[in-house]
């Protein structure tokens, strides 16, 4: 096995830590403290072509595969979460159904302008009563003659209320199935649409760049070739989604694992005590080496599960420890990188405040730690 990677993927990788250092770093602080969405990074993520990475170029993209998304993710992370998670979520939950699972028609109509950033999509998986227990899906869509008449509600969805944000996708209940489980579908619901309302943004702990609210939907009418694939393929559709967006996230977490050791660092050569930096001293040193060993060992962990991903091979529980693992030292890093800080960690002016309030999300959002617990154990055979 080689994790070295090729030219392309290098210059892919140093573009946009110098596009997150350069563009993202000296405006996301602001954004973060007065929670508002940073439109100008966005725009300029979609002419680098970030938001087309995995797509073939026939439908706009840039041709590259799910690896590609992941460095990207990584290294706008170690800047920033709020940025790397709207990118995250923007394709893989909300180009990637289409792309997945659309008809070619869907495809020509949204494609374009999902994977140019011109335009943003949300999936409307969470809901306010359910939360992990995604079979457990109360809204519902009845079919009225050539349209679906949809009920119910949506909670934390991300990209779902931008100014920019032309869709989301929502799971809902379109029938019985035979054995008397529900038979869940997914249906595209554009912004605007008669009955579809979307609640003010969240008052959140981390994330605070990113756009996030709950959606109802009140009677709302959306034409029947609006469903996104066969009629009661929803959960297996959202699971397919699912088990490749825990690759993007524990790349997400790495990168923010991997900004931590990057603070730090630069700190503790810094900051003087006792007539010395404080990098000098064993105990930082060794919080630091243990640090960068949490992220590197995160790294190869998501690394593995997209090779097993591109290459066709079952990743389900490989992308399950990655998320796990890789969530699980973001906290990890942050809590150590904020000690390191001192007091100064309690400031939101320096990064490392920022990344110990996001880090937590990262155990929650897209499988919690125990259900990635439960993935990997089932698919052990227990």
């Amino acid at each position: 096995m080689d994790f070295r990677l090729t030219d392309e993927q290098a210059a892919l990788r140093e573009s946009v830590r110098e596009f997150a250092r350069e563009v993202i770093a000296p405006v996301i602080a602001e954004h973060y403290e007065q929670h508002t969405f940073p439109y100008e990074v966005i725009r300029q993520m979609g002419k680098m072509g970030l938001f087309g990475l995995p797509f073939a170029e026939e439908h706009g993209g840039m041709g590259g595969d799910y690896f590609a998304l992941c460095l990207a993710l990584e290294e706008l992370a170690r800047v920033d979460s709020s940025v790397a998670i709207t990118l995250e979520a923007a394709v893989s939950l909300g180009a990637m159904p289409i792309y997945r699972f659309g008809t070619e028609e869907q495809k020509a109509t949204w494609l374009p302008r999902l994977l140019s950033g011109e335009a943003l999509a949300g999936f409307g998986l969470t809901e306010p009563g359910t939360g992990s227990d995604a079979a457990g899906t109360q809204t519902r869509a009845v079919l009225d003659g050539d349209e679906w008449v949809i009920n119910g509600s949506k909670a934390f969805i991300t990209n779902s209320g931008t100014d920019i944000t032309a869709m989301v996708t929502v799971t809902a209940v379109t029938g019985m199935n035979p054995d008397g489980s529900k038979e869940l579908s997914t249906i595209i619901v554009p912004t605007g649409t008669p009955g579809f309302t979307v609640a003010p943004g969240y008052s959140k702990v981390g994330w605070t760049a990113s756009d996030t609210h709950e959606l109802t939907f009140d009677d709302c009418r959306v034409p029947a070739a609006n469903l996104l694939g066969a009629r009661g393929r929803g959960f297996a559709q959202f699971l397919r989604i699912l088990d490749e967006g825990r690759i993007a996230i524990a790349a997400l977490a790495v990168g923010l694992a991997q900004g931590c050791v990057d603070e730090s660092i630069k700190y503790a050569k810094e900051r003087h005590a006792f007539g010395q930096p404080i990098g000098a001293n064993q105990a930082i040193q060794f919080k630091i080496a243990d640090m960068e060993l949490k992220a590197h060992t995160a790294r190869l962990a998501y690394y593995d599960a997209a090779a097993r991903m591109l290459a066709g091979e079952p990743f389900k529980r490989q992308a399950a420890i990655a998320k796990l693992h890789a969530s699980t030292i973001a906290v990890d890093n942050a809590r150590e990188a904020t000690q390191i800080h001192g007091g100064y960690g309690f400031m939101n002016e320096y990064p490392v405040a920022r990344f110990w309030r996001d880090s937590k999300i990262l155990e929650i959002g897209e499988g919690t730690s125990e259900v990635q617990r439960m993935i990997i154990a089932r698919d052990l055979g227990l």
